[in-house]
């Protein structure tokens, strides 16, 4: 994953942890606490999808021994059998990889990736010091809506994108492809709709 798409990830699952009172107030060690917070749920996200996969690597597994006990070896089918036997260990080989591998993240951000863990602080000091100047301009383009009524998750992709271009800047294109992103990941298919509406609005203030 890409330093700054794992920022912005990284940032909105620490909004996230952050009560939404209206005025976020924290200081520098609690940013940190919730940082480390924010990577400990990204990790055990990881291993969740990672056991899901799993499990549907077994039940497919199964399905097609049960479908070789009862049809036998019939040519017709024992080559896609084989192939999908093949490809199925491959995938669990890379799986295994990654379950192990996962720790490194926490590691890497740590440690030696220092540039993650400050750009993930500056974001969210930009939208603490100035939350209520982009929530107020990010209203003004919400064509009919109310910017306090949207789900807090889409709220947050809409405040990070805000920062992007007008605090870090970032090519329009690229923040917006960026909160997409975030959008297809952590948000409905409403707010994706909505996000990418309010995104190309937000371009032109």
């Amino acid at each position: 994953m890409h330093n700054r798409s794992l920022s912005r990830e990284l940032s909105l699952i620490s909004l996230g942890l952050i009560k939404d009172k209206g005025d976020f107030n924290l200081n520098k060690f609690q940013i940190e606490e919730i940082f480390e917070s924010a990577l400990d749920s990204l990790i055990n996200h990881c291993r969740d999808e990672l056991d899901n996969c799993e499990s549907e690597l077994e039940n497919a597994s199964q399905k097609i021994l049960d479908s070789e006990l009862q049809e036998g070896v019939d040519s017709s089918y024992s080559n896609v059998r084989d192939e999908l036997k093949k490809s199925l260990s491959k995938i669990e080989t890379v799986m295994n990889t990654l379950s192990v591998t996962l720790d490194f993240p926490k590691l890497i951000v740590s440690s030696g990736q220092i540039e993650i863990r400050e750009d993930v602080n500056q974001r969210i000091c930009n939208i603490i010091n100035n939350l209520k100047s982009i929530d107020s301009d990010i209203d003004k383009v919400m064509d009919g809506w109310r910017f306090k009524r949207l789900p807090r998750i889409d709220r947050d992709i809409l405040r990070l994108a805000y920062v992007d271009i007008n605090f870090l800047n970032t090519p329009v294109a690229v923040a917006c492809d960026e909160a997409v992103n975030l959008a297809n990941k952590y948000s409905d298919l409403q707010g994706r709709k909505f996000i990418n509406g309010v995104l190309r609005r937000l371009q032109t203030i």
